[in-house]
């Protein structure tokens, strides 16, 4: 570890009654733990989920959890609902499926969401990323309506990995989008899409809540981009955040073996990949130049050895008050919840806390109550909260 200075996302409007929040699952005892900031409590939340990928949570404080085989689901109290009906068909193998899902911040005007997934084409043997929009009516039969695609991936290719895949707001209102590169195959070696600055795959996009382009883009007027790509040189990133502490786009990626990263992408700069990375190929063989190259941007932080990292949040809730400003990240492959403190733009410190404990960590969020919640990335998964011990 050192510090170094085809999906498609859908738009969803939702009309629901109030709730009562998120209960713990009655007779379930909490998991207690010991942290470098104080003991916390893990507790079960709703369980049975598949394959659950992310979490967005709505006013009245109950939740929506996407299952990566296509089915979103509502967790009102400790209640899972039968599947929304209105979903799109995705693509459904291997790191393909339904995945994020956000909130609109106007949600109590518009009661809109965003989700993405993986978009398969007509007779299903290729897919790629993209971006829709629909309402969603929550009651007895809770379904979608008037579901709009707002942006799909051109170029889509039969590996079932590498969508990227998370949706964040900006202050502005647009929307910033994680592309995976859609990877090609060790036989096949390295893709390049990532620098190809025409082609989404391996970048950052900005796009309208429509799907339109925002005129500040960097490459809005097309010529020497596609106009939604906000970065380029990603590998796969699967976490995303706004951090409030530079008031800027935070991601984080997988890399091979090795150098996973969190970036900052910028508007209009190339991050590297596959031509510069701080990991060798899962064959042990070297990838690109070696770490450095001029033009191309240094990560913010990198782990070596990888830990599959995924979901991401910024923390400013109020219930873990030393944890004010920090990054907490999922982590798979070492199955962990990863804290990060910053300072001045940089990580200063690194906390590995869970580890073990709960198998593959797909995404972390903040609760509305404040409180951290993820799920685990398994057939029969489960959604957990985390609170202080005693609370």
């Amino acid at each position: 570890m050192k510090s170094v200075g085809k999906l498609l996302f859908v738009f969803v409007t939702v009309a629901i009654t109030s709730g009562a929040g998120l209960e713990p699952l009655p007779g379930r005892i909490a998991d207690h733990y010991e942290t470098e900031k104080g003991a916390i409590e893990v507790e079960v939340i709703a369980s049975g989920l598949e394959f659950p990928w992310a979490i967005a949570f709505l006013p009245d404080g109950s939740a929506l959890v996407t299952e990566k085989p296509g089915t979103l689901r509502h967790v009102n109290g400790h209640k899972v609902s039968a599947p929304v009906k209105g979903v799109p068909k995705v693509h459904y193998d291997r790191q393909g499926g339904l995945l994020d899902v956000v909130v609109d911040p106007d949600f109590g005007k518009n009661q809109t969401i965003f989700f993405t997934y993986a978009e398969p084409n007509e007779d299903g043997t290729i897919a790629g990323t993209a971006v829709a929009r629909a309402r969603l009516v929550l009651g007895s039969t809770p379904h979608l309506e008037d579901l709009k695609v707002i942006f799909s991936l051109p170029k889509k290719s039969e590996l079932s990995v590498h969508f990227g895949s998370r949706i964040v707001f900006a202050d502005d209102g647009t929307l910033f989008v994680t592309i995976g590169d859609r990877y090609i195959s060790e036989e096949k070696g390295i893709g390049m899409r990532a620098q190809d600055p025409f082609d989404p795959a391996g970048s950052v996009i900005r796009i309208n809540k429509d799907g339109s382009i925002p005129a500040d883009n960097p490459y809005a007027d097309g010529k020497s981009a596609h106009p939604a790509v906000w970065s380029i040189g990603h590998r796969n990133p699967q976490g995303a955040v706004w951090n409030k502490q530079t008031n800027s786009l935070w991601t984080v990626a997988h890399a091979a073996r090795g150098g996973d990263e969190i970036n900052h992408p910028e508007a209009g700069k190339n991050y590297g990949w596959p031509i510069i990375t701080y990991g060798v190929n899962y064959n042990g063989e070297k990838i690109g130049i070696g770490t450095h190259k001029e033009g191309m941007e240094q990560p913010v932080y990198y782990w070596d050895p990888s830990i599959a990292p995924s979901g991401m949040v910024y923390y400013d809730g109020k219930a873990f008050p030393d944890w004010q400003g920090n990054l907490l990240v999922g982590a798979l492959k070492d199955e962990m919840i990863v804290r990060l403190e910053l300072k001045d733009g940089k990580v200063v410190h690194e906390e590995r806390m869970l580890q073990s404990k709960y198998g593959r960590i797909r995404d972390v969020r903040q609760g509305p109550d404040g409180y951290l919640y993820f799920v685990n990335d398994v057939r029969k998964g489960k959604l957990l909260r985390i609170r202080p011990a005693g609370n």
